[in-house]
């Protein structure tokens, strides 16, 4: 199986079982494990996951599971790469239960094992920074997870027309987000263009910000979102606002600064957590770090996905 995935399960040096507080658990692949499990375990730690957004995770991400006597799924880690060099890490969930007695760290070495030669970059909870940083992450900026009942916004866009997103767009958009990000996420960009309503501004014919949104939780999710200023992602996130007025709607952001983060907060979308983006290996661009030319991550896609 790709990444070694199948074969790497009960290979080298790691376990393919561990013994934890009377529990006898095994490792086995994500890919394998009926997504009604995989429901259970997020809603068991409290996180918004539908099946259907598990089941998005697995068609573009690789993984291990742990698994107790009786095939109950109590914790996982999952890795999403793009090329040979760089994966980000996510969907790391330990049962309550389970927390604080290894099986996150044995999971962990697992994907690390499986996935080995690459850079990471991850997006840690407050439970599981002490796991990373044993493991060797570095922590970088912090994301706040912004969400609640959207507002339809006082704001008004731009002149120039914001417009509805074509098929004929994701090139542009691919690019666009490379640009930010640092490097190609050409496969994942076109998996979310297919599940996403977009919103893009063009500047002299150039498409220089857009703005996806889909189904996700509890609601809809807004990102990625890519521009080269704070008005120029205003414009583009706008129209999602107001299409989900009255309705539940996310946005991630590094952003805590400026008329963007002003806007969320102003559109019902107040911080709900944080989490700390991490990474292991060679540093790469922060996607949310402002520079000459460089377009600006201001929304997520996921915390999992970056």
């Amino acid at each position: 199986m790709e990444d070694g995935v199948g074969d790497g399960v009960g290979d080298g040096a790691l376990p393919g079982s561990l013994t934890v507080d009377a529990f006898d658990m095994r490792v086995a692949d994500i890919a394998d494990i009926d997504l009604e499990r995989l429901h259970a375990l997020s809603i068991s730690v409290g996180w918004p996951h539908r099946a259907e957004d598990w089941q998005f995770v697995r068609e573009v991400g690789h993984g291990f599971v742990a698994l107790d006597e009786i095939d109950r799924v109590l914790a996982s880690a999952m890795w999403f790469p793009h090329g040979d060099d760089f994966a980000t890490i996510g969907m790391v969930m330990t049962s309550p239960r389970l927390q604080a007695l290894g099986v996150g760290d044995w999971l962990m070495k697992r994907v690390l094992s499986a996935s080995a030669g690459r850079t990471y970059r991850l997006n840690a909870t407050r439970a599981a920074l002490a796991l990373y940083r044993s493991l060797g992450f570095i922590g970088h900026r912090t994301v706040f997870q912004c969400q609640g009942e959207a507002r339809r916004s006082e704001h008004v866009a731009p002149a120039q027309a914001v417009r509805r997103l074509e098929a004929a767009d994701l090139a542009a958009v691919t690019a666009l987000d490379e640009r930010a990000f640092g490097l190609s996420r050409a496969g994942l960009m076109a998996r979310l263009f297919e599940q996403s309503v977009g919103y893009g501004l063009d500047r002299d014919g150039v498409l220089v910000a857009f703005a996806l949104c889909r189904p996700f939780g509890r609601g809809h999710v807004v990102g990625p979102a890519v521009a080269g200023t704070d008005e120029d992602a205003i414009a583009v996130v706008q129209p999602h606002v107001d299409e989900h007025d009255g309705r539940f709607l996310r946005l991630d952001t590094h952003l805590d600064e400026g008329p963007f983060p002003l806007f969320v907060a102003r559109s019902g979308l107040r911080i709900h957590d944080t989490v700390l983006t991490m990474s292991l290996g060679a540093p790469l661009t922060d996607p949310s770090t402002r520079a000459p030319d460089r377009p600006v991550t201001y929304a997520l896609a996921t915390q999992a996905l970056g």
